[in-house]
């Protein structure tokens, strides 16, 4: 009678693992041209991870055991962290050369004008996304100069009349040898004409893609269903409560008490180091707005001489910010020290805020905290970046900090208030050191 070997076979389960791992991630669409390269998280790799160990656990059962499980599982753990680093360096090849206009999609937006000049601007204003726009085709019976802005600035021609007219837009899609044809739908091009379009295009070939007007979603926020014939997409709310809100709040507490005991050391040097070089206390204090606009009092190493409050105003009247928005900035203000500038230079002035953290009133990543008189002139847009609490770090710092205009400020800080997650903060703490090292923006 043949019995089947239980004895461990190392090789037999390496060869088993490298032969599936590539077909679950394949299985899974992980290597399709949409998604190689693109950034989808970590997390996604760690769900692969479980589907591969459910795989072979069946060959296991199948065939008998190949390994103790001990070394396989030793074995196996290094597939998703490989994976997770190949997938950040092809992620970022494949960002520089879509900067270099390479790996993109030629694209010809259909839509009404104001909308159509909407659509290019936007995609016109971000280099890190797929799409190249090389025409643009006006819906309904606009005159032509209501498309010439747009169509100038492409240095494209748009096809006259009717987006509806398909032969004119497939006219127009081969002159400019477009690769996807991207619709924003509006009152000119209601669901029955748009149906008659797409068929016309799909029937010679071409893609569509629908702009729902959304901006700035993440798409695991988004979900379909069909209902009665109709195409609805459903938005999940911005995650408020639930495990991973207490996760991020047991990270916040356990990283800042570790934070405040291993840099105890550093913390008395920099403070020794001010003031020995500046009269004054070490440390600032100044009152911030936090979440859902309650005020609290942020700590922060003294960069400025001790009159700095006082002679801002003063710097205000002779025109002195170089900020667009509310924030005041200057790239050379002289109420910095020697060393406060060294501190903010390697963004050790805000390592105090730790104690912030750790009393609740902030967090490790986050909006920028603003200040009170800011956002008295907030807006009901700008007053939705107070749902959260606000951070040591975060998309501000790790974007370009100072350098950036109030509106990029603002659009960075709306898209984490909406599309927060565990995984994306951790993310944006392994940016914040290369932020730190390069100091790009910090003044």
């Amino acid at each position: 009678m043949l019995q089947v070997s239980h004895q461990s076979h190392p090789l037999l389960c390496a060869l088993a693992a490298a032969v599936a791992w590539p077909a679950v991630r394949a299985a899974r669409r992980r290597y399709t041209a949409g998604a190689l390269g693109e950034s989808r998280g970590s997390l996604q790799v760690l769900g692969d991870w479980m589907v591969l160990l459910g795989v072979l656990a069946v060959l296991r059962t199948a065939v008998g055991e190949v390994a103790e499980p001990s070394s396989a599982l030793a074995g196996l753990a290094w597939a998703p962290l490989l994976t997770t680093v190949c997938r950040r360096v092809t992620y970022h090849r494949l960002i520089a050369a879509r900067r270099e206009a390479h790996a993109v999609r030629r694209v010809l937006v259909i839509g009404e004008p104001g909308a159509a000049d909407h659509v290019v601007g936007h995609l016109a204003s971000r280099t890190e996304h797929a799409y190249v726009v090389v025409g643009v085709v006006p819906v309904g019976s606009a005159k032509l100069e209501c498309g010439a802005p747009v169509t100038e600035r492409l240095g494209a021609l748009a096809p006259a009349a009717h987006a509806d007219d398909a032969a004119a837009v497939l006219r127009a899609a081969h002159e400019h040898s477009a690769e996807l044809v991207l619709v924003a739908p509006g009152p000119r091009l209601p669901a029955e004409r748009l149906r008659r379009l797409s068929w016309r295009l799909h029937d010679a070939g071409l893609p569509v893609a629908l702009l729902p007007g959304l901006i700035d979603v993440q798409v695991s926020r988004i979900g379909l269903d069909a209902t009665a014939g109709l195409l609805v997409l459903h938005i999940a709310p911005p995650v408020r409560h639930g495990v991973q809100v207490g996760l991020k709040t047991a990270l916040d507490k356990t990283g800042a008490a570790l934070g405040l005991v291993l840099l105890a050391p550093l913390f008395c040097v920099v403070a020794a180091a001010i003031r020995l070089t500046s009269p004054g206390p070490a440390f600032h204090r100044q009152v911030r707005c936090g979440q859902h606009r309650t005020h609290f009092t942020m700590w922060k190493f003294r960069t400025m001489v001790a009159d700095a409050e006082a002679r801002k105003a003063e710097l205000e009247r002779t025109g002195a910010n170089e900020h667009d928005g509310l924030m005041f900035k200057m790239r050379r203000d002289p109420r910095i020290t020697a060393v406060g500038r060294f501190l903010r230079r390697c963004s050790l002035d805000e390592l105090p805020q730790l104690v912030n953290v750790l009393r609740g009133e902030m967090s490790l990543v986050g909006p920028r905290p603003p200040l009170p008189e800011e956002v008295d002139h907030y807006d009901e847009t700008a007053l939705r970046r107070l749902a959260v609490k606000p951070g040591l770090t975060g998309l501000w710092q790790v974007s370009g900090r100072s350098d950036l205009s109030w509106d990029e400020t603002l659009a960075l800080d709306l898209r984490y208030v909406d599309n927060w997650s565990l995984a994306g903060d951790l993310d944006v703490m392994a940016r914040t050191v290369r932020a730190v090292v390069d100091g790009r923006g910090a003044y």
